[in-house]
Protein backbone atom coordinates (compact mmCIF):
# COMPACT_ATOMS: atom_id res chain seq x y z
CA UNK A 1 0.00 0.00 0.00
CA UNK A 2 1.08 3.57 -0.61
CA UNK A 3 2.05 5.41 2.55
CA UNK A 4 -0.36 8.07 3.76
CA UNK A 5 1.38 11.16 5.10
CA UNK A 6 -0.23 13.45 7.67
CA UNK A 7 0.75 17.08 8.17
CA UNK A 8 -0.77 19.82 10.31
CA UNK A 9 -1.26 23.49 9.41
CA UNK A 10 -2.74 26.55 11.14
CA UNK A 11 -5.43 27.93 8.84
CA UNK A 12 -6.78 30.74 11.04
CA UNK A 13 -6.34 32.48 14.40
CA UNK A 14 -9.56 33.92 15.84
CA UNK A 15 -9.17 35.70 19.19
CA UNK A 16 -8.06 32.95 21.60
CA UNK A 17 -8.69 30.13 19.12
CA UNK A 18 -5.91 28.78 16.92
CA UNK A 19 -7.60 26.69 14.26
CA UNK A 20 -5.62 23.84 12.72
CA UNK A 21 -6.23 21.30 10.02
CA UNK A 22 -4.66 17.92 9.35
CA UNK A 23 -3.97 16.94 5.75
CA UNK A 24 -3.87 13.24 4.86
CA UNK A 25 -2.48 12.45 1.43
CA UNK A 26 -0.65 9.86 -0.62
CA UNK A 27 2.08 11.65 -2.58
CA UNK A 28 1.49 11.32 -6.32
CA UNK A 29 3.37 12.54 -9.36
CA UNK A 30 1.63 15.90 -9.50
CA UNK A 31 -1.72 14.28 -10.38
CA UNK A 32 -4.56 16.65 -9.47
CA UNK A 33 -6.91 15.10 -6.92
CA UNK A 34 -10.30 15.77 -5.34
CA UNK A 35 -10.30 16.88 -1.69
CA UNK A 36 -12.60 16.00 1.22
CA UNK A 37 -12.85 18.61 3.99
CA UNK A 38 -14.13 16.92 7.18
CA UNK A 39 -15.85 18.43 10.24
CA UNK A 40 -16.02 16.40 13.46
CA UNK A 41 -19.12 15.79 15.59
CA UNK A 42 -19.68 16.81 19.20
CA UNK A 43 -22.89 18.76 19.57
CA UNK A 44 -21.12 22.13 19.16
CA UNK A 45 -19.75 21.65 22.70
CA UNK A 46 -16.70 19.46 22.02
CA UNK A 47 -15.04 17.07 19.60
CA UNK A 48 -11.65 16.70 17.94
CA UNK A 49 -10.49 16.69 14.34
CA UNK A 50 -8.56 13.42 14.95
CA UNK A 51 -10.95 11.69 17.37
CA UNK A 52 -10.85 7.90 17.58
CA UNK A 53 -12.10 6.27 14.39
CA UNK A 54 -11.64 9.29 12.14
CA UNK A 55 -7.98 8.76 11.09
CA UNK A 56 -8.78 5.22 9.88
CA UNK A 57 -11.52 6.69 7.66
CA UNK A 58 -9.24 9.50 6.41
CA UNK A 59 -6.46 7.01 5.61
CA UNK A 60 -8.86 4.89 3.59
CA UNK A 61 -10.03 7.92 1.59
CA UNK A 62 -6.43 9.04 1.02
CA UNK A 63 -5.51 5.57 -0.31
CA UNK A 64 -8.54 5.85 -2.58
CA UNK A 65 -7.13 8.93 -4.29
CA UNK A 66 -8.48 11.83 -2.22
CA UNK A 67 -6.69 14.48 -0.25
CA UNK A 68 -8.41 14.67 3.15
CA UNK A 69 -8.38 17.80 5.30
CA UNK A 70 -9.83 17.43 8.81
CA UNK A 71 -10.40 20.83 10.41
CA UNK A 72 -10.78 22.44 13.81
CA UNK A 73 -13.75 24.76 14.17
CA UNK A 74 -15.08 26.85 17.06
CA UNK A 75 -17.72 24.97 19.07
CA UNK A 76 -20.19 27.74 19.81
CA UNK A 77 -22.26 26.05 22.53
CA UNK A 78 -19.36 25.14 24.82
CA UNK A 79 -19.51 28.41 26.76
CA UNK A 80 -23.31 28.07 27.05
CA UNK A 81 -22.88 24.63 28.66
CA UNK A 82 -20.24 26.06 30.98
CA UNK A 83 -22.59 28.84 32.07
CA UNK A 84 -25.35 26.31 32.77
CA UNK A 85 -22.93 24.10 34.69
CA UNK A 86 -22.18 27.06 36.92
CA UNK A 87 -25.86 27.45 37.72
CA UNK A 88 -26.91 30.09 35.22
CA UNK A 89 -30.49 29.71 34.02
CA UNK A 90 -30.87 30.21 30.27
CA UNK A 91 -34.38 30.75 28.93
CA UNK A 92 -35.67 28.10 26.55
CA UNK A 93 -36.58 30.77 24.02
CA UNK A 94 -32.89 31.74 23.84
CA UNK A 95 -31.77 28.32 22.61
CA UNK A 96 -32.75 28.61 18.91
CA UNK A 97 -30.70 31.81 18.62
CA UNK A 98 -27.75 30.25 20.44
CA UNK A 99 -27.88 27.19 18.17
CA UNK A 100 -28.14 29.35 15.02
CA UNK A 101 -25.09 31.34 16.17
CA UNK A 102 -23.10 28.16 16.87
CA UNK A 103 -23.92 26.77 13.42
CA UNK A 104 -22.99 30.04 11.69
CA UNK A 105 -19.69 30.17 13.60
CA UNK A 106 -18.84 26.66 12.38
CA UNK A 107 -19.86 27.52 8.79
CA UNK A 108 -17.61 30.62 8.81
CA UNK A 109 -14.68 28.46 9.93
CA UNK A 110 -15.45 25.92 7.19
CA UNK A 111 -15.49 28.68 4.57
CA UNK A 112 -12.15 30.00 5.88
CA UNK A 113 -10.64 26.50 5.81
CA UNK A 114 -11.97 26.13 2.25
CA UNK A 115 -10.19 29.35 1.29
CA UNK A 116 -6.99 27.98 2.82
CA UNK A 117 -7.29 24.77 0.75
CA UNK A 118 -7.97 26.83 -2.40
CA UNK A 119 -4.89 28.94 -1.68
CA UNK A 120 -2.80 25.74 -1.29
CA UNK A 121 -4.43 23.95 -4.24
CA UNK A 122 -1.55 24.48 -6.66
CA UNK A 123 1.07 23.23 -4.18
CA UNK A 124 -1.15 20.37 -3.02
CA UNK A 125 -2.38 19.45 -6.54
CA UNK A 126 -6.06 19.75 -5.61
CA UNK A 127 -8.88 20.15 -8.11
CA UNK A 128 -10.85 23.08 -6.65
CA UNK A 129 -13.97 22.03 -8.61
CA UNK A 130 -13.96 18.79 -6.59
CA UNK A 131 -13.79 19.99 -2.98
CA UNK A 132 -16.28 17.82 -1.08
CA UNK A 133 -17.46 18.78 2.42
CA UNK A 134 -18.15 15.97 4.88
CA UNK A 135 -19.19 16.03 8.52
CA UNK A 136 -20.59 13.95 11.36
CA UNK A 137 -23.51 15.10 13.57
CA UNK A 138 -22.72 18.75 14.44
CA UNK A 139 -20.19 18.64 11.61
CA UNK A 140 -22.85 17.25 9.27
CA UNK A 141 -25.23 20.06 10.26
CA UNK A 142 -22.43 22.53 9.48
CA UNK A 143 -21.64 21.17 6.00
CA UNK A 144 -25.32 20.95 5.04
CA UNK A 145 -25.88 24.50 6.32
CA UNK A 146 -22.83 25.72 4.37
CA UNK A 147 -24.23 24.25 1.15
CA UNK A 148 -27.75 25.54 1.88
CA UNK A 149 -26.33 29.04 2.36
CA UNK A 150 -24.68 28.83 -1.07
CA UNK A 151 -28.09 27.93 -2.52
CA UNK A 152 -30.03 30.67 -0.71
CA UNK A 153 -27.73 33.70 -1.10
CA UNK A 154 -26.74 33.95 2.56
CA UNK A 155 -24.32 36.82 3.16
CA UNK A 156 -21.80 34.52 4.89
CA UNK A 157 -21.00 33.02 1.47
CA UNK A 158 -19.32 36.29 0.54
CA UNK A 159 -16.29 34.85 2.38
CA UNK A 160 -15.83 32.39 -0.49
CA UNK A 161 -14.45 33.28 -3.94
CA UNK A 162 -17.14 34.59 -6.32
CA UNK A 163 -18.75 31.74 -8.21
CA UNK A 164 -17.24 29.02 -6.01
CA UNK A 165 -19.27 25.85 -5.48
CA UNK A 166 -18.50 22.68 -3.57
CA UNK A 167 -18.20 19.51 -5.60
CA UNK A 168 -20.38 17.51 -3.20
CA UNK A 169 -21.58 17.07 0.37
CA UNK A 170 -21.50 13.94 2.56
CA UNK A 171 -23.64 14.16 5.70
CA UNK A 172 -23.39 11.65 8.57
CA UNK A 173 -26.61 12.44 10.51
CA UNK A 174 -27.08 16.12 9.69
CA UNK A 175 -29.85 18.67 9.23
CA UNK A 176 -30.40 22.27 8.14
CA UNK A 177 -31.55 24.82 10.72
CA UNK A 178 -33.77 27.77 9.79
CA UNK A 179 -34.76 30.83 11.82
CA UNK A 180 -36.95 32.11 8.95
CA UNK A 181 -39.55 29.41 8.46
CA UNK A 182 -39.51 27.05 5.47
CA UNK A 183 -36.30 26.52 3.50
CA UNK A 184 -35.97 28.23 0.14
CA UNK A 185 -33.53 26.97 -2.50
CA UNK A 186 -32.57 29.61 -5.08
CA UNK A 187 -30.51 27.08 -7.02
CA UNK A 188 -29.80 23.37 -7.06
CA UNK A 189 -27.20 22.21 -4.54
CA UNK A 190 -24.14 20.07 -5.21
CA UNK A 191 -24.76 16.30 -5.09
CA UNK A 192 -25.49 15.33 -1.46
CA UNK A 193 -25.05 11.90 0.12
CA UNK A 194 -27.04 11.37 3.33
CA UNK A 195 -26.37 8.79 6.02
CA UNK A 196 -28.98 8.94 8.81
CA UNK A 197 -31.09 6.63 10.97
CA UNK A 198 -34.70 7.23 11.98
CA UNK A 199 -33.84 6.33 15.61
CA UNK A 200 -31.59 9.41 15.95
CA UNK A 201 -32.71 11.25 19.10
CA UNK A 202 -30.30 14.17 18.71
CA UNK A 203 -30.48 15.38 15.14
CA UNK A 204 -33.96 15.17 13.57
CA UNK A 205 -34.27 12.54 10.85
CA UNK A 206 -37.42 14.15 9.45
CA UNK A 207 -38.20 17.72 10.59
CA UNK A 208 -39.09 19.81 13.63
CA UNK A 209 -41.06 23.05 13.31
CA UNK A 210 -41.83 25.62 16.01
CA UNK A 211 -43.07 29.08 15.02
CA UNK A 212 -40.43 30.57 12.68
CA UNK A 213 -37.83 27.93 13.60
CA UNK A 214 -37.29 24.72 11.68
CA UNK A 215 -34.81 21.85 11.82
CA UNK A 216 -34.88 19.87 8.57
CA UNK A 217 -33.30 16.41 8.70
CA UNK A 218 -32.13 14.01 6.02
CA UNK A 219 -35.55 12.54 5.15
CA UNK A 220 -37.13 15.98 4.69
CA UNK A 221 -34.13 17.35 2.77
CA UNK A 222 -34.08 14.35 0.45
CA UNK A 223 -37.80 14.89 -0.20
CA UNK A 224 -37.25 18.58 -1.03
CA UNK A 225 -34.30 17.83 -3.30
CA UNK A 226 -36.20 15.06 -5.10
CA UNK A 227 -39.04 17.52 -5.77
CA UNK A 228 -36.49 19.90 -7.32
Amino acid sequence: YAQVSKSTFIYAVKESDTLRLDRYTVPTNNRVKPCVIFMFGGGFVGGQRDAQGYPQYFTRLAKGGYDVVSIDYRVGLRNVMERMRHGEKIKKLAFPGLLANAIDTAVVDLYDATNYVIAKSTDWHIDTTKIIINGSSAGAISVLQAEYYLCSNNKLTQRLPAGFNYGGVISFAGAVFSTHGALHWDKHPAPIQFFHGDADNRVPYNKLRLLKYGFYGSKELAKQLAAM
